[in-house]
């Protein structure tokens, strides 16, 4: 499986590190689908239970001009070449997309996968609209492609 972001936020850009935004709650929800508690682990850590489940990490934008961390910021776009990834790996049964935006511009990039594209809603403190237990529901729908 394959999870896409939209493009990092400037403390995960600061950071180095994906999801590095205390508040965001990713590596909260992926732990849910895996069955294990990411947070409390170091980055390495994290990024090898997520191998180890077979889940990738990427993003829909390669690069983009933004001020701030809100995808509604995002100006000239340049997208990372999704389609051509989801060729080369035969074993990829599932994208699933952290948000609308990622989900907007991956599912357009990904017409015709034949990885199952999942819209999810996004682990960003900026989408409060949604109750975190209703975003676990939402998620944990991703385990069925784990098995």
């Amino acid at each position: 499986m394959l999870v896409l972001g939209s493009l990092p936020g400037e403390q995960s850009l600061r950071a180095r590190r994906y999801y590095a935004h205390p508040r965001n709650r990713f590596w909260h929800l992926v732990g849910k689908v895996i069955g294990k508690e990411l947070e409390p682990l170091a980055y390495d850590d994290r990024l090898a239970a997520l191998l180890e489940a077979k889940i990738g990490l990427w993003d829909a934008v390669a690069s983009a001009r933004r001020k701030g961390s809100l995808d509604a910021a995002i100006r000239e776009a340049e997208h990372n070449p999704l389609a051509e990834l989801a060729v080369s790996l035969p074993e990829l049964r599932a994208v699933a997309f952290n948000g609308a935006t990622a989900a907007r511009i991956g599912s357009r990039l990904l017409a015709g996968s034949r990885a199952e594209l999942v819209p999810l809603p996004s682990s960003s403190p900026a989408y409060a609209a949604m109750k975190l237990a209703e975003k676990e529901r939402l998620w944990r729908s991703l385990s069925k492609f784990l098995e």
